[in-house]
C-alpha cells in the first residue's frame, strides 16, 4: 500500500502527533522560514525608521532643614511631596509648556499635523517627576522622600538637555518660592486667627462682667437675712409712737374739759344744788350760789388757756409723720425683700450662665496659647525661609546632553522580530497540518477504514547530488563534498 504522495520522508509504523513534529516542521518549512524572514525584515526596518528618543534627566535632593520641625511649625505629612505635586501641575501647564516649545522650537514636524493640545499631551507624557528612595505615603521622618529625579524625553538631544534645564531651574525657583510664600501665608492667617481669638475673650469677659454687674447682690448671698429681720422693729416703733399720740390726745382733751372738772366748780356746783334743795330760785343765798358758780367756771376757763395746746398738737403731728415714715419704710422693705427672694431663685440660672461662659472662656484662652504658639513657629519659618535654613530642593545631579537613546531597543527590536516570525510560523505550520490532517502512519489508516493495512511499501525518493547542492549551495556542497 502506498502512503500520500506528499510524504517526502518515509514513515515509521507508528506514534503520536509529538513524534511526527518534526517531518510536519521539515515538510512545512516554508510556513516557518518566510514568518521569520519576514519577522528579520520588520525589525530591520522597524531600527531604521523608527526616530531615536534621548532622555535628559537631573536629581534634585531635598535637603533637610537645619532648624527642627518642631521650631518652624511644619507640617510633616506636606514637607516635600505635596509641593512638589503642585509644582508638577504649574511647570506642566499649558502657558508653561507653550513658552518651551517656542522658546525651544520644539516638535515643529508635528505643528502641521497635529492641534497644539495634541502636542501638549505628547509632551506632558514626556516630562517625568518621580520620588527616589522613600515611601511617599510614609509619615515616619526616615521612610520620605528623599530626593526627586526629573526626566525630559526628546528627538533631540541638545533640546532634551536644555528642556531638561529649563524645567529644574522652574522647579527649583518654584520650591523656593512656595516655601516663602506658603510661610508668609501661614503668619497672615494665624496672626488673623488670633486677632479673632483674642476679640472672642474680650466678648465673653465682658459678658461675665456684666452679669456680675447686674447680679452682684444675688451672688454675694448677703442682705437678705437682715431685711427681713427689720421689720419687726418697724412694727414696734410705729406701736410706741401711736401709743404716745393716745396719751397726748387725752391729755389734751382733759385740759380742755378742764373747766367741769376744776374742784371749785364742782364744790360751787355742789353748794348750789344743796340751796336749791332748801330754798327757791329766787332766794337771795341760791343767786349768791349762782354766781359763784359762774365765777368758777370763768375762772377755769381761763386756767385752760393759759396750757400748751400747740406744743401737743405738734408733738402728735410729729409722731404721726415718723409713723408714716416708718410705714413707708416697712413698704419699701418688704418690697425689697421680694425682689431679693424673686432674684434669689434665679441665682442658679445666674451661676449656670456665669460657669458655661467661664468654661468658653477656658477654652477660647487654650485655643489662644496653640496659635500663639504655631504664629512663633510660622514666624520663625519664614525667618527661616529669608535666611534659606529650611527644607529646600538642591541640584546634586544636573541634566547633560545623553549621548546614547534609550528608544528604540534595536536588540529588543530584533529579538521580538526573529521570535515573533518564528512563533507565527510555528503557529502557522501546526494550523494547515490540523487543517488538513494528511495520514501518516499505519495508525492512523486503521482509524479511517476500520481494519490494519496487508504492507507497507515505503516511498524512495531521489538523493540531491553533490552537483546539484554545489549549484544551489556553494558552501554546503563543500562540506557536502569532504563528508563524502
Amino acid at each position: 500500500m502506498n502512503l500520500p504522495e506528499d510524504l517526502d520522508e518515509p514513515q515509521g509504523g507508528g506514534g503520536g502527533f509529538v513524534s511526527h513534529i518534526p517531518a510536519i516542521l521539515w515538510q512545512r518549512r516554508w510556513f516557518v522560514i518566510i514568518p521569520v524572514v519576514l519577522g528579520i525584515i520588520g525589525a530591520v526596518l522597524a531600527n531604521l525608521l523608527i526616530p531615536a528618543t534621548y532622555r535628559s534627566s537631573a536629581l534634585m535632593l531635598v535637603q533637610s532643614p537645619q532648624i527642627s520641625g518642631a521650631v518652624l511649625g511644619n507640617d510633616a505629612t506636606e514637607i516635600i511631596d505635596r509641593r512638589i505635586a503642585r509644582i508638577a501641575e504649574q511647570i506642566t501647564s499649558r502657558p508653561d509648556l507653550v513658552s518651551l516649545i517656542e522658546k525651544y522650537g520644539l516638535y515643529k514636524n508635528l505643528r502641521d499635523r497635529k492641534p497644539l493640545s495634541e502636542i501638549l499631551v505628547e509632551m506632558r507624557s514626556a516630562i517625568a517627576l518621580t520620588p527616589t528612595g522613600a515611601d511617599a505615603s510614609g509619615t515616619n521622618t526616615n521612610d520620605r522622600t528623599i530626593a526627586f529625579r526629573l526626566a525630559f524625553d526628546y528627538s533631540t538631544p541638545a533640546q532634551a538637555q536644555a528642556v531638561a534645564q529649563d524645567l529644574m531651574q522652574r522647579i527649583v525657583e518654584l520650591d523656593a518660592t512656595g516655601n516663602s510664600e506658603q510661610a508668609g501665608r501661614r503668619v497672615e492667617f494665624l496672626t488673623e486667627q488670633a486677632k479673632g481669638l483674642e476679640q472672642q475673650i474680650s466678648d465673653v469677659q465682658g459678658k461675665i462682667a456684666a452679669i456680675n454687674a447686674q447680679n452682684g447682690s444675688i451672688l454675694s448671698n448677703t442682705g437678705v437675712m437682715m431685711l427681713g429681720g427689720n421689720s419687726g422693729s418697724y412694727d414696734v416703733q410705729i406701736a410706741s409712737l401711736q401709743r404716745d399720740n393716745a396719751s397726748l390726745i387725752s391729755q389734751r382733751d382733759l385740759a380742755r374739759n378742764s373747766d367741769t372738772r376744776d374742784p371749785a366748780v364742782n364744790g360751787a356746783e355742789a353748794h348750789l344744788a344743796a340751796l336749791q334743795a332748801i330754798y327757791s330760785d329766787n332766794h337771795p343765798d341760791v343767786v349768791i350760789a349762782k354766781q359763784r358758780l359762774a365765777e368758777a367756771h370763768e375762772l377755769a376757763k381761763h386756767n385752760t388757756g393759759k396750757l400748751p395746746f400747740e406744743m401737743v398738737d405738734q408733738q402728735i403731728a410729729f409722731n404721726n409723720s415718723q409713723i408714716a415714715a416708718l410705714r413707708a419704710a416697712r413698704t419699701q422693705e418688704v418690697g425689697q425683700v421680694s425682689s431679693a427672694l424673686s432674684a434669689q431663685s434665679r441665682a442658679p440660672l445666674i451661676q449656670t450662665r456665669i460657669a458655661d461662659l467661664q468654661q468658653q472662656l477656658a477654652n477660647v484662652n487654650g485655643q489662644y496659647q496653640s496659635v500663639s504658639a504655631r504664629l512663633l513657629a510660622a514666624r520663625a519659618g519664614v525667618r527661616a525661609e529669608d535666611e534659606q535654613m529650611g527644607e529646600r530642593l538642591t541640584v546634586v545631579d544636573p541634566p547633560v546632553v545623553p549621548d546614547t537613546p534609550i528608544w528604540p531597543d534595536r536588540w529588543l527590536i530584533t529579538a521580538i522580530g526573529i521570535g515573533g516570525g518564528l512563533g507565527l510560523g510555528l503557529v502557522l505550520a501546526l494550523a494547515v497540518e490540523i487543517l488538513l490532517l494528511p495520514i501518516r502512519d499505519p495508525a492512523a489508516l486503521a482509524a479511517i477504514v476500520g481494519s490494519a493495512p496487508l504492507a507497507m511499501i515505503p516511498v524512495i525518493g531521489k538523493r540531491p547530488q553533490p552537483k546539484q547542492i554545489r549549484k544551489r549551495w556553494p558552501i554546503i556542497g563543500r562540506l557536502w563534498s569532504r563528508s563524502r
